[in-house]
């Protein structure tokens, strides 16, 4: 009997990777971390950490030190129970939540007054661009 719930329970945990692998703009919110290999995760329960991926420019967000710690939402899907894909960087999918409100994740050189959306040095003066948490222009 034991057998036949556990392929039952395998089943349906499968189905519902499926669907939720394919469900456009999914949530989630915890603390940013290290999971133990060093590699960016989210702390969505205690003791339950979620590895975050995505593309080149959100894993420089994802390893900014400047965020350790922060309240952290990401939009994207799960490729599996415990990894996150998050949405490409020019979607604008990740966020802090500080305040009581949600900031978009913005980087700003205030020598020439130019904004990226992922850390590093300016394209222009190459100082390195300072974290600059925003409210959203959208309505």
């Amino acid at each position: 009997m034991s057998r036949r719930l556990f392929l039952l329970t395998a089943g349906l945990l499968t189905r519902a990777l499926s669907w939720a692998a394919g469900v456009p703009g999914l949530s989630i919110r915890g603390k940013l971390t290290r999971s133990q290999d060093q590699k960016p995760a989210l702390e969505i329960s205690p003791n339950k950490l979620v590895d975050l991926e995505g593309d080149q420019a959100t894993t420089g967000v994802l390893n900014d030190k400047r965020l350790l710690g922060a309240d952290f939402e990401a939009v994207g899907h799960f490729n599996s129970p415990d990894h996150f894909e998050i949405d490409p960087i020019h979607t604008r999918s990740m966020f802090v939540h500080k305040d009581g409100k949600r900031l978009m994740i913005t980087y700003w050189c205030d020598v020439c007054y130019i904004r990226t959306y992922t850390p590093g040095t300016c394209v222009c003066c190459q100082k390195y661009t300072d974290l600059d948490l925003r409210e959203s222009d959208e309505p």
